[in-house]
C-alpha cells in the first residue's frame, strides 16, 4: 500500500495576509489603483520588450503588400479578436479566424494540411498577426508571412471584405 502524502494547508494568518495584499486594490480610488499596478509592473519595461520581440518578428517574418494576396492559393489566419471577426474577413478561399491568444492551442489537422500553401497571418494593422506568423513559424510551419499594415491596409486599397452580410468595400 501506497501512502498519500497530502500538500500542508498554509496557516490561517497567512491566507488572510494574502487575501489583504490580494485585494488591496478593490478598496482604492481609480488614481491610486493606477499608481499601485505601476509599481508592481513597470509599463515601460514590459513596452520595451514589447518592441524587441516585434523587433525580432520583423527580421524573421516577411511581410507582404495587399497586392501580394492570392485568395485562391494562399491560407489566410485572422488573429482577431471574435468580435472583430464581426466587421468582415478576407474573402480567401481558405481563411481560419482563430484568435491570436489562442493560435497555438487551435492549429488543427485541416491547417498542418495546408502547411505546404503560403500562410498569412492578419490582424487589424499588423502587429498581432506578426507576432501570430512568429508562433507558427516556430511550432514548424515554413511558409508564413503577415499582411502589412493588416486588415485595415487591405480595405484602405479598395478590397472587399465578407461578412454575415455578405461582400463589402469601402467607398470613397
Amino acid at each position: 500500500m501506497v501512502a498519500l502524502s497530502l500538500p500542508q494547508t498554509p496557516p490561517l494568518t497567512d491566507m488572510l495576509y494574502y487575501n489583504q495584499i490580494d485585494h488591496k486594490e478593490d478598496t482604492m480610488n481609480h488614481n491610486d489603483q493606477m499608481k499601485y499596478y505601476y509599481e508592481r509592473c513597470d509599463m515601460s519595461l514590459i513596452k520595451g520588450h514589447l518592441k524587441e520581440l516585434l523587433h525580432e518578428a520583423k527580421q524573421e517574418i516577411e511581410e507582404i503588400d495587399v497586392d501580394a494576396i492570392d485568395l485562391e492559393k494562399m491560407v489566410l489566419i485572422d488573429v482577431r479578436e471574435h468580435d472583430e471577426f464581426a466587421s468582415g474577413v478576407i474573402p480567401a478561399k481558405k481563411v481560419f479566424t482563430i484568435p491570436r491568444g489562442k493560435l497555438e492551442f487551435a492549429v488543427d489537422h485541416d491547417l498542418v494540411d495546408l502547411s505546404d500553401h503560403t500562410i498569412v497571418c492578419y490582424c487589424l494593422k499588423g502587429a498581432r498577426g506578426l507576432m501570430a506568423a512568429m508562433t507558427l513559424k516556430k511550432l514548424g510551419f515554413k511558409h508564413v508571412v503577415n499582411l502589412k499594415g493588416g486588415i485595415e491596409n487591405w480595405v484602405g486599397a479598395g478590397k472587399g471584405i465578407r461578412n454575415y452580410l455578405g461582400l463589402f468595400t469601402l467607398s470613397r
